[in-house]
């Protein structure tokens, strides 16, 4: 791949430990110089509560929640913000670098691409702004930033969070797509549940034109070529190498 092309990692379901160690590695193969920009696209198997780097506080039975008779896995995401609960939503990971300006102006180069392809889908999304009770709210999807999207009745759409290390950056977020208003009641249910759009339901299998739509607007908005590369087994193997539990928030 060339300077001015993007890896694009096919769609992957996994659990978030693997999601999570994927973005990392991604990460300090970028910062090394030995990986070229990247996007992809992914979702979590079991489903799972994502918490903040930074986070330390959190309900104690968030440890032993079930959904479908699955439990949900918790967590710890290498970026900051509040916790994230993964299920019916569609995560998306930039890892890129030479992005001038201040963190929030990153941000919303970063989420260029989110707004032109969601728009060209009939979805209108635009940046939230801070409120005061972020950062004594665990639930992320509670309140909104102004790195955040919303939609035009307020709620909030794609939520996302940064790691930069050596002028490499991560960028990832969540999208809600099919979330279960009762399973969120459930697990937020010491704070406010987020306001849920119910009418951006879509079916599984359109979940494709979804990533379509994002692909042809990040190669506008990035005006790069993006190249379908998955991981290669020796890939898979150097992160596979790093899956020591620590992602795990109960270990």
């Amino acid at each position: 791949m060339t300077n001015d092309q993007f890896r694009l990692i096919p769609l992957l379901e996994a659990s978030g430990k693997v999601q999570m160690a994927i973005d990392e590695w991604l990460l300090e193969q970028h910062r090394l110089g030995l990986h070229p920009p990247a996007l992809r696209f992914y979702t979590w198997s079991p489903g799972a509560i994502s918490l903040g780097y930074h986070q330390r506080r959190w309900p104690d039975f968030w440890e032993n929640l079930y959904w479908q008779n699955t439990k949900l896995d918790l967590v710890r995401r290498p970026t900051g913000g509040r916790a994230v609960l993964h299920q019916g939503d569609l995560t998306y990971a930039i890892i890129t670098s030479g992005i001038s300006g201040s963190r929030m102006q990153v941000y919303q180069k970063l989420c260029e691409f989110l707004i032109v392809g969601w728009r060209s889908l009939g979805v209108n999304v635009h940046y939230g702004i801070a409120g005061r009770g972020y950062i004594h709210n665990p639930n992320c999807f509670a309140t909104a930033t102004g790195a955040d999207l919303l939609l035009d009745n307020g709620s909030k759409f794609v939520g996302s969070a940064q790691l930069y290390r050596d002028g490499a950056i991560l960028q990832h977020g969540s999208m809600l797509l099919q979330p279960d208003r009762s399973l969120f009641s459930l697990v937020f249910s010491e704070t406010a549940s987020p306001t849920i759009n119910l009418s951006i339901q879509l079916e599984k299998s359109l979940i494709p034109k979804v990533i379509e739509a994002l692909i042809s607007a990040a190669e506008t908005c990035f005006n790069t070529q993006l190249v379908l590369h998955p991981l290669t087994d020796l890939e898979w193997q150097q992160i596979q190498s790093q899956l020591d539990g620590s992602y795990l928030a109960c270990n």
